[in-house]
């Protein structure tokens, strides 16, 4: 009988999400950057950061919320808008409005070089995303077109969509690799979806939205959230079981205000189910309980709406840059009792 009980508290604890909030890390140093940052990556070993600069890239030795400077990047002859890391190889992307992305590769002495450079025939990269099998980039573009860039023996861009009429400011990935979502400034969402046949991509849906939005992301392979300009509630869109089309389903409250900065997109932390949302000068962090309700709580005010940030994948920091503070701040995730 006793062990029925415990078994039973022990899923009842398992299936309770604590409270959280992130607080400030205090350096030793504070970590200050006067110039504009627009996008902000940490590995999957939490060992490494890199921060845009401008054109240049920082990259920072990450240890236990700690930030020390080690290399300077500067190849991009523009603002860097986008930084990712590869999961399964020791190399990161930079995309930028000078129209490249560059591979970064850690091959010598710790030494981050260039490896390779893609020209795309487009104009500013707003954002950018990486599949699973690290064999497929895609870019949201300035000129409306989304790029589906595949590593075959090299990197190719094989695909354009131009379904946006305007500039392409999100898109995000499904859990099953197979369907993305976009958002443009032209109040629309568009689905896409890989053909089984040819592998090509076909946008298969589109939604019209009140007001454009800059953040989107999939939460599972049948919901996504979306966060439109300008307004102090995140709306939730889920696939009907029987016409396979999405509709929006609920609105969450968030903090917010004008949002002149499309760039920090939007995140999911599935380890422990929160969903980052800056929205004009806030950074929210919803928490998604078990039953599928959505809770605000907590919500960052950093004074402008000119910031940045990125949440380590294992949900224990997040790191933001904001033009008020003119810093690189870290928070460290805590339970509330």
């Amino acid at each position: 009988m006793n062990e029925v009980v415990q078994q039973l508290k022990k899923k009842i604890n398992e299936s309770y999400l604590s409270p959280f909030r992130f607080d400030l890390v205090e350096q030793p140093s504070q970590v200050s950057q006067k110039e504009s940052c627009y996008a902000i990556a940490i590995n999957k070993g939490f060992s490494t950061l890199v921060t845009g600069c401008d054109s240049k890239i920082k990259v920072f030795e990450f240890k236990q919320g700690m930030l020390k400077q080690i290399q300077i990047l500067d190849e991009h002859q523009d603002y860097v808008t986008t930084l990712n890391f590869m999961k399964n190889q020791n190399q990161f992307l930079s995309g930028s409005y000078d129209s490249s992305v560059i591979i970064w590769s850690n091959e010598q002495h710790n030494q981050w070089i260039s490896q390779q450079k893609l020209n795309g025939k487009t104009i500013c990269i707003n954002c950018l995303i990486v599949n699973n099998n690290e064999d497929l980039i895609v870019l949201g573009c300035y000129d409306r077109t989304i790029q589906f860039w595949i590593k075959e023996n090299e990197w190719l861009c094989l695909q354009a969509i131009t379904d946006h009429s305007s500039s392409v400011y999100g898109l995000s990935l499904n859990q099953q690799q197979n369907r993305i979502i976009s958002c443009g400034y032209d109040n629309q969402i568009l689905i896409i979806e890989q053909s089984q046949q040819n592998k090509e991509w076909i946008v298969i849906q589109k939604i019209k939205v009140e007001q454009y939005g800059y953040r989107i992301c999939f939460i599972d392979n049948n919901m996504f959230t979306f966060q439109s300009f300008d307004k102090e509630q995140m709306s939730i869109f889920k696939m009907s079981s029987i016409n396979k089309q999405y509709t929006q389903i609920q609105h969450i409250s968030v903090k917010g205000g004008s949002d002149f900065n499309c760039f920090f997109p939007q995140q999911y932390i599935k380890a422990k189910s929160i969903l980052v949302n800056k929205n004009g000068e806030y950074t929210n962090l919803i928490r998604k309980k078990q039953n599928g309700e959505f809770l605000t709580q907590q919500s960052i005010h950093l004074g402008t709406s000119n910031l940045t940030g990125v949440m380590s994948e294992d949900g224990q920091y997040l790191i933001t840059w904001d033009d008020k503070s003119k810093q690189i701040q870290i928070r460290k995730y805590n339970e509330e009792e």
